[in-house]
């Protein structure tokens, strides 16, 4: 299958182009920041503490709340409800997973491995659901998952990884390769081959948390912004767990920390999970005789099977945003610098667009942003409770956090409340991976690894063979992969 046959040129991003870069996501520019709500008042005394008001502080407010209303549950978060990576990502609401599947199947038998991607698929539509029956208007559309081949060695890779999943919880009808004959649903230049999953959804991730933040606060919780934790001391004897901040000091029965790429910046956590940088731009609209050659008008989310992958969307305003492969923060940045997206990463975005959109060329870019991601050592994900010291904490989502943290919301409800459940028997509860290197090690090792990746793209796009560059292989086996 080739969607189309002339091969793309490459161009620059227009001279005259100029937009903004940093401070809040398009999402939020788009739909406006909330007014601030107050910071904790004084010291104070909950049942749970929810440390960070992104989607995974706020699932688990969420769940405790709709399951047990009358525990008293707070949240506190150092700026505002979907600051972070909540408010930053690339609106992928998807069934995929990061973690390694023979990693957990080890630990816990293939079956339960299988029974998380298949509770993953579930997940996509029980957001769907609960945004519904909240009333929350995020722009979801469930259009499904399309992913691209842009030449023969990722068309290889592609009906691989498919081949694989497959072995692994999904069935032919939850993700497979499109037939040659079928049209295409988006008219991508030069794809060579494509795989489509219906277990995804499209939506504005601001308008969701921002949502799920106004619904947590209508059921009772205390959602206290502007308030920085300074630490999280476990249970010692008598004494309850509390969360020490520059406002006061909570006690609560059980503290949930839910801070994932900022999780560093917690005393004593600094090696935890690698603080990583998503990167964004996304165009200004785009007229609508450009989409009548594109298409794309399912609502599907568009993924490519690159090593330096990307990702998109169509906005619900006739834009397209578009991601990219992590990089680590540099060392030394501080915890402000996250908003920023450095130019070679705007570059790289601007060149993956046009490739697959020639048209999209004399399209002026509108805004570009970064957020800040957790990443373990092992890239998976866990969920955990420590009953001994009271701290559950949940993360590490790498690239899959919309819906994985979802999950992670209703397994913290679960654990926190002594429930043995489905969700609690998962293999992903309880999993630890080992610290990072300190700094500069692990900045310098994956700066390594994202130049093999990109070097193996472009040997690949050269080569007329179907095997996927020994440098990805490499880069995949090193640690900062």
């Amino acid at each position: 299958m080739r969607l189309f046959t002339t091969a793309a040129q490459l161009r620059p991003i227009p001279r005259s182009t100029r937009f903004a870069n940093g401070g809040v996501s398009h999402w939020f520019r788009d739909t406006g920041v909330p007014e601030r709500r107050a910071p904790l008042p004084a010291d104070a005394d909950y049942d749970v503490c929810v440390v960070g008001a992104g989607y995974t502080g706020l699932w688990t407010a969420y769940y405790l709340k709709k399951d047990q209303p009358d525990l008293r549950v707070c949240v506190i978060e150092r700026e505002f409800a979907g600051f972070g990576a909540s408010g930053r990502n690339g609106g992928w609401l998807s069934a995929e997973f990061a973690g390694s599947r023979e990693s957990y199947a080890q630990s816990h038998g293939k079956s339960a491995m299988v029974a998380l991607q298949r509770g993953l698929m579930t997940t996509v539509d029980e957001v769907l659901s609960v945004a519904e029956a909240e009333g929350i208007d995020a722009d979801q559309v469930k259009g499904g998952m399309y992913l691209v081949a842009g030449n023969e060695a990722q068309r290889a890779r592609l009906q691989g990884h498919i081949e694989y999943l497959q072995d692994w919880g999904y069935w032919p009808d939850d993700f497979h390769m499109v037939d040659s004959d079928e049209t295409p649903r988006i008219a991508v230049r030069d794809a060579v081959a494509a795989g489509y999953t219906p277990h995804a959804a499209r939506l504005n991730p601001a308008k969701l948390v921002t949502g799920l933040a106004r619904v947590v606060e209508g059921l009772g919780v205390d959602l206290f912004e502007g308030t920085t934790v300074e630490e999280i001391r476990p249970r010692q004897g008598a004494e309850r767990p509390a969360v020490v901040t520059d406002h006061g000091t909570v006690r609560a029965d059980h503290v949930v920390r839910a801070t994932e790429g900022f999780t560093g910046t917690l005393r004593g956590q600094s090696r935890r999970w690698r603080p990583m940088h998503s990167s964004m731009i996304v165009t200004e609209p785009i007229p609508d005789p450009l989409w009548k050659g594109i298409g794309w008008e399912g609502g599907e989310v568009l993924g490519d099977a690159a090593h330096s992958y990307v990702y998109a969307q169509r906005t619900t305003d006739g834009r397209i945003a578009i991601g990219g492969r992590g990089t680590p923060r540099r060392p030394g940045a501080s915890s402000g610098d996250e908003g920023a997206t450095q130019p070679h990463a705007i570059v790289e975005l601007w060149r993956a667009l046009t490739r697959m959109f020639p048209e999209m060329a004399d399209v002026p870019v509108e805004h570009a942003w970064s957020g800040v991601l957790g990443v373990p050592k092992d890239w998976s994900p866990t969920v955990h409770l420590d009953t001994e010291s009271g701290l559950a904490w949940a993360g590490g989502y790498a690239h899959s956090g919309v819906s994985t943290s979802n999950m992670a919301g209703r397994t913290l409800r679960d654990l926190v409340l002594g429930r043995s459940t489905d969700l609690t028997r998962l293999p992903w509860v309880g999993h630890e991976a080992g610290g990072w290197e300190p700094e500069p090690l692990r900045w310098v090792g994956t700066q390594i690894v994202n130049g093999l990746y990109r070097t193996a793209d472009r040997r690949e796009a050269r080569s007329s063979g179907k095997g996927t560059s020994r440098l990805a292989g490499i880069a995949t086996r090193m640690p900062g992969r």
